[in-house]
C-alpha cells in the first residue's frame, strides 16, 4: 500500500508499505482524508514533537476519515463511512479511572511518543481496533467527518471549562482548534463568543463562523477582568498571560494548546487577584461521538478546511498549514 512517510527533519516522502492484516478485534479502513494537525506539522519541520523525537519511518495523521475495507466480524459492512477515535488507551489509574484518556501507557495514532512508533493513518489503509470506529450518518460528508478529532478536542475543552451555556467566552487564538473552539461554544450557548489572533486570515475565518467579535491582539486591547471562560488555544506565554488578564473575578481560565515542556515565564498575579480558575485540557475522552453530531448537524463547520491537497503534493500541502494566515485546516486526500 501507499503511505506518506516522515522519515526526519523536513524529509516527507510517499513509500509503499506492506498492507496490513486485520486480527481478532481489529478492522481494517481504506483511508479518505487525512488532516494536518500542529503535531504532525512538528515532526515534519523538527523531528520531533515535544521530547517525543523520530527515531524510525513515522506514518503521521491522526484526524481521519474513511471507509471500512475488512471487517473479519462481519459486523461493519464493505465501504461503511467512519472516522476514527485515535487513542489505545493504557493503564488503568485510582481516581481518573473515568478518564481513561489520561490513563499512562496509551498510545495515540502517528506519534513518536511509544517505541516502536504508533504508525498514523495517511496511507491507503490502516488497521485499528474496533472500539476505535465511529460509522459515520450517511448525511455526513467524508471530508467534513476529518474534522471529528479536533472538534472533539474542542469539546472537551468546554467540557473542562464546565460548559459555556449562557457565558460570554474569550477564544485565544484562531487556527484550526481555536475556529473549532469558537465554533463549539456558539452551539453550546454561549452567548458572547469573541476570538483573537495576530493574524488577520485567521480572524476573518472566525467572523465566518458566526463569532460575535474578534480581535488583533497586535492592534486592539481585550477586555480586561471581562470574560466568565477564556479557552488559551495557543499555548504562547504572552498569551497565557492575556488570557488570564481577561478572565473576570472568579473566571476559569482553560489552556487548550499544548506549552512547550520548559520553564517560561507567565503573569499569574490575576489567578490569585481574581481567584480564577486555571484548568489544563489533554486531548479528549469520548467527545467524539458528540462530534459526530455536531458536524452532522452543521455543514458550517468545513469552512475550516481551507485546502485540499493529494497525497503526491504532501510536502505542498504541509508548506501551507504552516501558513497560518494562509490556511485553517488542511486535509490530504489520500488515494481515493
Amino acid at each position: 500500500m501507499r503511505a506518506i512517510v516522515i522519515q526526519g527533519t523536513l524529509q516527507l516522502v510517499e513509500t509503499e508499505l506492506a498492507t496490513p492484516v486485520p486480527g481478532p478485534g481489529e478492522v481494517r479502513l481504506r483511508m479518505v482524508y487525512g488532516g494536518i494537525c500542529g503535531s504532525d506539522l512538528h515532526y515534519y519541520h523538527d523531528g520531533a514533537n515535544g521530547s517525543y523525537v523520530v527515531r524510525e519511518p513515522l506514518v503521521p495523521g491522526h484526524e481521519l476519515s474513511g471507509t471500512v475495507d475488512l471487517d473479519p466480524s462481519g459486523e461493519l459492512a464493505p465501504g461503511t463511512p467512519v472516522t476514527i477515535h485515535p487513542a489505545t488507551f493504557g493503564t488503568p489509574e485510582p481516581g481518573i479511572e473515568d478518564r481513561p484518556h489520561l490513563w499512562p501507557d496509551g498510545a495515540y495514532l502517528g506519534s513518536a511518543s511509544t517505541w516502536p512508533h504508533t504508525q498514523g493513518g495517511m496511507s491507503e489503509f490502516v488497521v485499528v481496533g474496533r472500539h476505535m470506529v465511529r460509522a459515520l450518518p450517511a448525511t455526513l460528508p467524508l471530508r467534513r467527518a476529518a474534522l471529528a478529532e479536533p472538534l472533539a478536542v474542542a469539546l472537551h475543552a468546554l467540557h473542562i471549562a464546565g460548559g459555556v451555556e449562557g457565558r460570554r467566552v474569550l477564544v485565544s487564538g484562531s487556527g484550526a482548534i481555536g475556529l473549532l473552539t469558537a465554533a463549539a461554544a456558539l452551539a453550546a450557548g454561549a452567548t458572547e463568543v469573541v476570538s483573537t489572533d495576530v493574524l488577520p486570515g485567521p480572524l476573518r475565518r472566525a467572523r465566518e463562523l458566526g463569532v460575535h467579535g474578534t480581535i488583533q491582539v497586535d492592534t486592539e486591547e481585550i477586555p480586561s477582568a471581562y470574560f466568565d471562560v477564556v479557552l488559551e488555544c495557543t499555548a504562547v506565554p504572552v498569551a497565557i498571560s492575556a488570557a488570564l488578564e481577561a478572565a473576570r473575578r472568579g473566571g476559569i481560565v482553560v489552556l487548550v494548546g499544548i506549552p512547550a515542556n520548559e520553564p517560561r515565564g507567565v503573569n499569574l498575579s490575576p489567578l490569585v487577584n481574581r481567584e480564577l480558575q486555571l484548568r489544563g485540557t489533554l486531548r479528549f475522552n469520548n467527545e467524539i461521538d458528540q462530534a459526530v453530531r455536531l458536524l452532522d448537524a452543521d455543514s458550517r463547520l468545513e469552512q475550516v478546511i481551507t485546502h485540499e491537497f493529494p497525497a503526491a503534493q504532501a510536502v505542498e500541502a504541509f508548506a501551507i498549514a504552516t501558513d497560518s494566515n494562509t490556511s485553517g485546516k488542511v486535509l490530504i486526500s489520500l488515494w481515493p
